[in-house]
């Protein structure tokens, strides 16, 4: 890593994370909290200000040879340095038709493109790759919550990483495999972590702190001229493997296969060879319907197995229920009722009105839960005709 890159990344850890908290603090004592203009203007100049320089520096430095991850922690910190600039309204997509960073979205580009992903920071460099020293993870503040929240985000990802890692083992023993009941109970405790990870975030989020002072900084921003979506906790492969495995989505299907598409350069370069390697295998459940199919139902291990995998498809689910139906509804849905009308256009990180946004989340949740909806086309016959199957 070259003498520049540590020095922004030292920036990022510390006077920036100061700079970000302090006006954090300053919005969060508004009367209005989502009114950001006019407030720590001394503060936000500066935060620009040396952002600028370091990256200068880098920029005219122009070198991203050092290997991945110095590449990619100069992305993330290059993104994590614009997301603030937007969450401070010193950008904003919806007044601009380009960057007002030149220097910084010209170094975005260069890695991003160097290393296959968008030119902006992603989940990774907030979670599963946010490399801590001493003890102290990268982060836009230091506010409790905003680490309660990357902290129990990156368990959970862990632990559905892990789910997926098992799952995609059961491939090449087949479903038949009387040894596939390490695998299955590999990954059946996995998502129960994830459930655990879940519960403990949403009993112990401040929904106003996430709600104003966390996730303002996932909004959309230019790089150059195009407008690119927030980071996402979906942002990984994991969960789409478990999705494809389990055949609760399918690859193939019109709305699903744009969430691939769309998703795929805010992942990292290994996550994409294991989502693209994950989509030629056919789903475990299709397995055990055509073993059935052949008269196999009878067999004792195909009663443990599909017992097992029904109780995956069951965590699974609550998983996707609690996502929904308590991060989004309460975390965001909620709060944002009472916000003034005028804030409502940049609310959502993913770009879309909120409507639509949640129109796509409740398919999504619908389909991981295998929800009786005809209009889906989801998994719900089909899980119900293997329940059927398993005796006792």
């Amino acid at each position: 890593m070259s003498a520049n890159a540590q020095a922004f990344d030292r920036w990022i850890r510390g006077p920036f994370v100061a700079m970000n908290t302090e006006l954090e603090e300053l919005y969060f004592a508004r009367p209005d909290r989502a009114d950001v203009e006019g407030v720590g203007e001394a503060t936000k100049a500066r935060l620009r200000d040396e952002g600028q320089r370091h990256v200068l520096a880098l920029w005219q430095e122009g070198n991203t040879g050092d290997g991945f991850e110095t590449a990619f922690g100069v992305l993330g910190n290059v993104g994590m340095y614009l997301g603030a600039l937007r969450r401070h309204e010193l950008t904003n997509p919806a007044r601009e038709e380009r960057s007002p960073f030149r220097e910084a979205s010209s170094l975005a580009m260069h890695v991003g493109t160097s290393i296959g992903m968008a030119p902006r920071f992603a989940t990774a460099h907030l979670a599963q790759r946010n490399l801590a020293v001493r003890g102290v993870r990268k982060s836009f503040t230091s506010l409790a919550d905003e680490f309660l929240f990357i902290d129990e985000n990156t368990r959970g990802i862990l632990s559905i990483q892990r789910a997926a890692d098992a799952l995609g083992r059961i491939v090449p023993l087949g479903v038949s495999n009387p040894v596939a009941d390490v695998e299955f109970a590999a990954a059946l405790a996995a998502l129960q972590t994830a459930k655990s990870a879940n519960e403990r975030l949403f009993a112990n989020l401040d929904t106003d702190r996430f709600f104003y002072s966390v996730r303002p900084y996932y909004k959309p921003y230019r790089v150059g001229r195009t407008e690119y979506r927030g980071a996402n906790a979906g942002d990984f492969s994991g969960i789409n493997e478990i999705d494809l495995l389990l055949g609760l989505c399918r690859a193939n299907d019109p709305s699903y296969a744009q969430i691939l598409v769309e998703k795929t350069p805010f992942m990292v370069p290994e996550d994409q060879a294991r989502l693209r390697e994950c989509m030629r295998h056919r789903p475990l459940l299709d397995e055990f319907l055509a073993i059935a199919d052949q008269g196999g139902a009878g067999e004792p291990w195909f009663q443990a197995n599909a017992r097992a995998f029904l109780a995956i498809c069951d965590v699974f689910a609550e998983t996707a229920r609690q996502h929904h139906d308590e991060l989004v509804a309460r975390f965001i849905v909620g709060p944002s009722a009472a916000m003034d009308q005028r804030h409502m256009a940049g609310l959502t990180a993913s770009g879309p009105p909120l409507a639509a946004l949640l129109r796509s989340l409740e398919a999504l949740r619908d389909q991981r839960m295998a929800a009786q909806r005809p209009d889906l086309g989801t998994r719900h016959d089909d899980l119900a005709r293997l329940r059927a199957l398993c005796v006792g």
